[in-house]
Parts: structure tokens; C-alpha cells; sequence
């Protein structure tokens, strides 16, 4: 059945690269407009509501944001990549710390030194491709965790960054309620990148890579070519997340900006709310931002319950809250 699969999946791959670039059903593409539109409903009404938000709403809206926001880049890489990559804090560090420079040095504005900061993060991940696409599976991820590690202790130890004392930037940063725009707008744009790449022919060559990547070779699939362009957009996207949060703290330093939360954040999020679906990185980032401020006054009691939580799902619930939300949904509706 897993052969069958693969075969089938990397077949679709094969019959999608030689397919014209404007070959489509009308009737799918009206179907997959509907979530598109909710989810742009969705945003404007929490863009309405934003002037009657509170500081906590902000603050808390704020990091749901960003945490969604990482975690659709994740999901494109692992989810529908099969690349399961344990560097984001390097690529979130990168993004920090050039929006930095950016500022202090280079004089840039915020608003024109945030994509740039998304530059830095993909160029990153383009110069370290060949390296750790030369490994796979486990190795792959262990590659990407060293290299996170290695960039955190650079930054410690050299002191042309501010080493281990951090930076701080120049400019007094904006309002909170200006970073949740900021924030949501960043959201937004994700979301658009995420639509295109899977509801594409670059998902059907993805997901063949990531099923068997031999198979989608000999099919025709150029597998190192898919892979730099997911691995490119996604480390894009989170080294702009890492420059939007240096700027709300104002400062960053080693140890928290290419800390690992930022990848067991994503990480937790995409399992818990569906691993290569589309409605997952949302629910998984809404159930993890729920769980953490209600259990804020218990870090102990939050650690145990996300990991048993974490186990949980990847025993009896592979595709996590929404992959159950789906099956149940698909019951109701077959009954």
C-alpha cells in the first residue's frame, strides 16, 4: 500500500511538470477559493476589531500572530516537504539580527528593513542547501539543529554582534497596537505564500519529494530544485518574524533570539494541529497559546502537559486537532 502510494504520488508529480502552466479545473479552483475567502474574512474582521482590543489581548495577539506565522513555514517545509528541519531559531536569529543592522547601522526604516530582514534568512538557507540537503531523514534534522546551535554560539562569542550581551536598537520601537497590525500583516501575506504553493503544482512535486524522493527523481522531478525553493520561502518568512520581534523587545541577545523554544514552538504547534494541512499551523498555534496562558503561573505543570499532549497526538492522532475535526466531519456528513 505505502509502494502503491509513492508510486501514485510521485506519477501526479511527473504528470504535473509536464502539465501546461494554465491547465485547471474551474469547478476545483471554485472549491478552493472558499477557505481562501474565509480565512481573508477572518483577518479583517480581527483587523476591525483591533482599536477595542486591550494591551493583554495585544500582547497575547501579538504572539499568536508570530507563532502562526512560523509555523506555516514549517509546515511547508515539513509537513508537505517531509523536510523536518530543527533550525528555525537559526533562521529567526538571522532575521533579528539583521533587522538590527538594518536599523542601527544602515539607517533603514522599520517598514523597508523587515523584508529585508526575510532576505537575510533565505540567502542563509541557500548558502547552508547543499550542505544539509546532502543528508536526510534523521541526519537532516540533526544537521539543522547543529546548525542553529553553531550560530548561537557564534553570537555569543563574537563580539562584533554585541556577543553574548545582546543589542539594542536605536529608535524607540512602535506601539503595540502598531505591531499587531504589523503582525496581522504579516499573517496575511503568509497566509497568500502558503495558498500558491499548495494549491499548485509545486505542492504535487513537493509531496512527491517528500513521499519518496528516489521515485519523484526517476520520475522527472528536479527533487533538489523543489526542496531549495521550500527550504528559501519558508526560512524567507521566518527570518521576517525574527525582525518584527527584535523590534517590539527593542533589544536581542544570543541566548533567547536563537534560543530553541522558537523551533519546539513550531514544532508543537503543526503536530498538535495537523501535520500537512493547510487549517493545522492555526489550530495547533490557538490550542498551544490557550494552553500557555492558562497555565502561565505553572512553567513546570505547561511542560509536562504540552509533551504528554505532544505524545498523545502522535500516537492516535497523526494529523492532530484537525485531522479529528476532519474525520469527524467527514462522518457526519457520510451519515
Amino acid at each position: 500500500m505505502i509502494h502503491l502510494t509513492k508510486g501514485r504520488a510521485a506519477a501526479d508529480a511527473a504528470a504535473a511538470d509536464a502539465a501546461p502552466a494554465g491547465f485547471a479545473h474551474r469547478h476545483a479552483w471554485a472549491g478552493e477559493l472558499q477557505p481562501v475567502l474565509i480565512a481573508a474574512a477572518l483577518l479583517a474582521l480581527v483587523a476591525l476589531a483591533t482599536p477595542f482590543m486591550g494591551d493583554y489581548a495585544l500582547e497575547v495577539g501579538f504572539r499568536l500572530l508570530l507563532l502562526m506565522t512560523i509555523a506555516e513555514a514549517w509546515n511547508l517545509l515539513a509537513g508537505y516537504g517531509g523536510l523536518v528541519s530543527l533550525g528555525t531559531a537559526a533562521f529567526f536569529g538571522a532575521g533579528a539580527y539583521a533587522f538590527m543592522g538594518l536599523v542601527n547601522v544602515a539607517g533603514l526604516s522599520f517598514v523597508a528593513a523587515l523584508p529585508l530582514c526575510g532576505c537575510v534568512g533565505a540567502a542563509l538557507a541557500w548558502i547552508v542547501s547543499r550542505a544539509v540537503f546532502r543528508l536526510r531523514g534523521l541526519y537532516f534534522t540533526v544537521g539543522t539543529l547543529a546548525l542553529a546551535e553553531a550560530l548561537r554560539l557564534f553570537m555569543i562569542n563574537y563580539s562584533g554582534f554585541g556577543g553574548a550581551s545582546g543589542i539594542f536598537l536605536s529608535k524607540d520601537p512602535p506601539g503595540l497596537r502598531t505591531l499587531f497590525f504589523m503582525a496581522l500583516a504579516l499573517l496575511a501575506v503568509t497566509a497568500v505564500v502558503m495558498d500558491l504553493a499548495t494549491r499548485s503544482r509545486f505542492s504535487i512535486l513537493l509531496r512527491a519529494v517528500r513521499d519518496d524522493e528516489d521515485a519523484a527523481a526517476q520520475m522527472g522531478v528536479r527533487t533538489f530544485r523543489i526542496k531549495l525553493v521550500a527550504f528559501v520561502v519558508a526560512s524567507f518568512l521566518i527570518g521576517v518574524a525574527g525582525g518584527l520581534q527584535a523590534l517590539k523587545l527593542g533589544t536581542i541577545e544570543p541566548y533567547g533570539t536563537f534560543g530553541v523554544q522558537w523551533t519546539v514552538s513550531a514544532l508543537s504547534i503543526v503536530i498538535i494541529g495537523g501535520q500537512g494541512l493547510r487549517i493545522g499551523p492555526v489550530v495547533g498555534a490557538v490550542f498551544v497559546v490557550a494552553l500557555s496562558e492558562a497555565l502561565a503561573d505553572y512553567p513546570a505543570l505547561h511542560l509536562a502537559t504540552t509533551g504528554v499532549i505532544l505524545i498523545l497526538v502522535i500516537r492516535f492522532a497523526p494529523y492532530g486537532l484537525a485531522g479529528i475535526a476532519r474525520t469527524l466531519l467527514n462522518r457526519k456528513a457520510r451519515s
